[in-house]
């Protein structure tokens, strides 16, 4: 081999290992969650594992989406977040919006009126990590910190049920029954997580 060509080598090996190790895969079902530090608006720091012993619901949001103002004017996050609150499950919204801003979201919390926290991930760290794909993307968290649910809030899309199954609601009763959601897993919908361009 040329020298040339040996240097080259050299020099490509390491962006070539970097590419294939800078980002994890995504938590399957039944997989840990990864346990990262991230601020709500408030500027309070959250790990999940300040939240073991306990059912965690994640929902992506961003309120510029016509999918996120449609849940939002129905008050689909914000009755469901109180019910299930009642039974002591936690629910973080969270922005990975690249230009959300904390102020952003107060503002859109007093506009909507609702009480949880949203975790503000404008880096995209926890979007990434988790596999975030569209907002609302929605995961169910069990107690012992693995994913148990993974998707869409429920089985329509375009809005035009009454009386739309809610899969969410069926993963945190499902596990606060001691068992196993089904289905733990489908097709989230909704507009894509506005990620900061890499």
């Amino acid at each position: 081999m040329k020298r040339s060509t040996w240097m080259a080598a050299l020099l490509v090996l390491p962006w070539m290992l970097g590419s294939h190790t800078v980002q994890a895969a995504s938590p399957a079902v039944g997989d840990l969650v990864p346990d990262v530090t991230v601020k709500d608006e408030t500027g309070k720091a959250h790990k999940l594992s300040d939240y073991r012993g306990k059912v965690v619901v994640f929902e992506w949001t961003n309120q510029d989406c016509p999918f996120v103002k449609r849940h939002y004017k129905a008050d689909t996050m914000e009755k469901l977040s109180a019910e299930l609150g009642a039974k002591e499950v936690v629910w973080f919204a969270v922005n990975s919006t690249y230009s959300n801003k904390p102020e952003d979201t107060l503002a859109w919390k007093e506009k909507q009126g609702f009480e949880y926290l949203t975790l503000q991930d404008a880096s995209g760290e926890l979007g990434k990590l988790m596999g975030a794909k569209t907002t609302p993307h929605m995961y169910v968290v069990n107690p012992d910190g693995k994913l148990a649910y993974q998707g869409a809030i429920d089985d329509d899309p375009r809005g035009r049920s009454d009386s739309p199954k809610n899969y969410v609601r069926g993963a945190a009763a499902a596990l606060l029954d001691g068992l196993e959601p089904d289905p733990s897993s489908t097709q989230p919908y909704g507009c894509s997580v506005k990620y900061a361009s890499n």
